[in-house]
């Protein structure tokens, strides 16, 4: 009997922890690798100075195409549970050089995406620390601090880390919509019209904060790293994947209306503001909230480098089972059962640019925007292929039913559409260069596959 997707995440545990999280602990690590709580405070005033009065419609429609791309995926999560993530779907569908795409993809995707929150990190640490004390502090330092202890942790105990993000998130999310709420009951629970009526708004505007707005979901599918260790993964795993799109989009629609009604009301300018969620809870009549919530912006993102070296991880330790990278990182934990060597690794790539960078003298949210927009590219990029391979795999399994091709394809095409609006009109300054360093990645890691390849044919 052929063995099938199903069964591999019975057959083989890859010597990590096997059915360790309860669904909740799963959906933690989707939310976590979002850092929903950076969205209000970081990306949604940086999609208003694009979509201004738009904004709550781009976040709408980032909600479709996000959802188009977690139904893909749940479909594949009911049938295969794996460490890989995604690179593990496309593996079993895609040629093999596609399937060494995604890989690199993801793998850069996870990596850079915890190199950006550890920038926003450092850069809401100075803030707090400056109100606090009238001093900054070591950019580089409190990069390595936050790093040094999320590698601890991811090293240590996968449930201690799920367990501590869960309540982080819940926490600083609960803040936000306080405010929000608040906010909404002073305004007399009316509508905005000029938000209702979208005045002001450009074509180009809503596409280029469109794409932006994207930037703000990525890493909702990380619960599918969690194969090996999600209790009941076939279950748990979609049912996380999708709600991660879901409450997130809610989120975030409610969130970019209530702050350019905000604004509105405060006669200021969301895409100009540095500190928006201070002037929301000043307007909601609750200043001290705005402190409140930048202390859950700072936790949170560490909470998002946690979920990212934990992501990063795994994906790394499954692409050394299948010979992607050096064997020796399909090492685990005796005792701890975490993939130690992998997390180790993945950490320090994730810090490494961001010393780099903060020595130089760049801005936490300088940082936050250059890899969190890097980190997008491979995230297109690994959601596209996995759609447009969905119909074939259901056929390879038997489950493919007439029009199951339409949402892959839908889906594809809205991925497609947010890779052109990052490379066109091309971006200015060092955003323009971003293109060309994941490319210079991507085919670095195809000449590595080739080569490993041709090693393996002279060996045999």
């Amino acid at each position: 009997m052929t063995q099938t997707a199903t069964e591999l995440p019975q057959a083989t545990d890859y010597g990590l922890r096997r059915g360790i999280l309860s669904p909740m602990e799963t959906l933690a690590q989707s939310v976590s690798t979002m850092a929903p709580t950076t969205t209000p405070a970081a990306t949604i005033p940086l999609v208003c100075a694009l979509a201004g009065n738009a904004t709550w419609l781009a976040y709408a429609l980032a909600t479709a195409a996000v959802l188009l791309v977690a139904l893909c995926i749940g479909r594949y999560a009911r049938i295969s549970a794996s460490p890989g993530s995604l690179y593990t779907y496309a593996s079993l569908t895609l040629p093999p050089w596609l399937g060494a795409t995604v890989a690199w993809s993801l793998l850069l995707a996870y990596v850079a995406t915890g190199s950006s929150v550890i920038g926003g990190f450092y850069h809401y640490a100075n803030l707090l620390l400056r109100d606090a004390t009238g001093h900054v502090y070591s950019a580089v330092l409190l990069a390595l601090l936050v790093t040094g202890v999320s590698i601890w942790i991811a090293y240590r105990d996968v449930k201690i880390s799920a367990r501590l993000m869960l309540w982080i998130e819940a926490l600083s999310v609960t803040v936000i919509l306080i405010v929000v709420i608040l906010l909404l009951a002073r305004q007399g629970w009316h509508w905005d019209r000029d938000q209702l009526h979208l005045r002001g708004m450009t074509g180009s505007g809503l596409r280029l904060g469109l794409v932006l707005a994207l930037f703000s979901f990525v890493g909702f599918e990380s619960a599918t790293t969690l194969g090996s260790e999600a209790r009941n993964p076939l279950r748990a795993i979609p049912r996380a994947v999708i709600q991660s799109a879901i409450l997130a989009g809610a989120f975030f629609t409610l969130c970019a209306y209530a702050e350019v009604l905000g604004f509105h009301t405060a006669g200021q300018d969301l895409g100009a503001s540095q500190a928006p969620m201070h002037v929301l809870a000043q307007v909601a009549g609750s200043p001290v909230l705005g402190l409140l919530i930048d202390i859950g912006a700072l936790i949170s993102l560490f909470a998002g480098t946690l979920a990212c070296i934990t992501a990063a991880a795994r994906v790394l330790l499954l692409m050394a089972h299948n010979g992607l990278v050096h064997g020796s990182l399909r090492a685990t934990h005796a005792l701890n059962q975490t993939p130690s060597r992998a997390v180790v690794i993945t950490g320090i790539a994730a810090v490494l640019p961001v010393v780099v960078l903060a020595a130089r003298g760049a801005s936490g949210l300088d940082v936050y925007g250059w890899l969190g927009s890097l980190a997008t590219y491979g995230f297109i990029v690994a959601y596209a292929l996995v759609c447009v391979a969905l119909p074939r795999y259901l056929r390879d399994h038997g489950v493919y039913r007439p029009g199951a091709q339409i949402i892959p394809w839908l889906a594809g095409a809205a991925m497609l559409l947010a890779l052109l609006g990052n490379l066109y009109p091309m971006p200015e300054g060092p955003y323009g260069k971003l293109p060309y360093i994941y490319l210079a990645y991507l085919i670095a890691g195809l000449l590595w596959f080739w080569f490993r390849g041709q090693n393996k044919t002279a060996q045999g």
